[in-house]
């Protein structure tokens, strides 16, 4: 009888061998030659403690698939983000707040109104606009108890203040052009109250292109400053009064 190790292996034999020989020594080569691929990793096995910290880098990662999901909420800051590139379609306007210095625009009309209002409180301008003919105390301005009144006869203005205020107080300058170059005249009444009449141009003679600085005092405690012109328009026989009040 013929001993077992005698006996020649068969060729199927032999082949099974070399390919377990082969799979087990690719796998030892693979780990001692630092040449593992994916084919000796079982598929969802590597795991975050398996990778050194900071070594995954951006060409270790496929393009566009990193998603929100993949970020920790509220990590990204200003830093992370390349300057002036978001723009209104990346931000959600609803939840914004409101520009401090836009909360004076909330009761404005106009800018004009958010500036004045902003800078000068409780200031009011009245404009100061009247053309007329021939006319008697013609009222063109009526505000904080000071009236100021326009004759006009023959194109010659004169002006005349008013008071509906007790305790008043009231001075006038006037640069009238009849007068010599340099001069001016001013009035000034102490006590002006109502049923008084104050004559701004004082008492030189009436002439054409005036200005007038007129301050007043209420008894109550209201100021009025006026700025206005008087001129006559000698073609057509009108006077006309422009300026303009400041009230405060």
């Amino acid at each position: 009888m013929k001993s077992f190790l005698s006996r020649r292996p068969s060729p199927a034999l032999v082949i099974s061998l070399i390919a377990l020989f082969v799979s087990l020594s690719g796998v030892s080569y693979g780990v001692a030659t630092g040449f593992i691929d994916s084919r000796e990793l079982k598929n969802n096995q590597v795991r975050s403690v398996d990778l050194r910290n900071n070594d995954v880098r951006t060409r270790d990662l496929r393009n566009n698939e990193v998603r929100g999901r993949d970020i920790r909420n509220s990590t990204v800051q200003g830093t992370d983000v390349a300057l002036n590139t978001l723009t209104g379609d990346d931000i959600n306007e609803s939840r914004l707040g409101k520009v401090p210095s836009a909360a004076a625009a909330d009761s404005a009309t106009n800018a004009t109104t958010a500036t004045t209002a902003q800078a000068l409180p409780g200031v009011r301008v009245v404009p100061i606009k009247h053309r007329s003919g021939n006319v008697t105390d013609q009222t063109v301005l009526d505000v904080g108890g000071l009236q100021l009144l326009v004759s006009c006869t023959g194109g010659n203005e004169d002006v005349l203040a008013r008071t509906t205020v007790a305790g008043g107080e009231i001075a006038a300058i006037s640069d009238d052009a009849s007068l010599a170059a340099g001069d001016i005249e001013r009035n000034v009444d102490n006590s002006f109250g109502p049923g008084e009449g104050f004559d701004v141009a004082g008492s030189a003679a009436a002439g054409p292109n005036r200005v007038f600085d007129v301050d007043y005092l209420a008894g109550d405690g209201t100021s009025v400053t006026a700025h206005f012109i008087t001129d006559d328009d000698a073609g057509a026989n009108n006077c006309v009064v422009s300026g303009y009040a400041v009230v405060v």
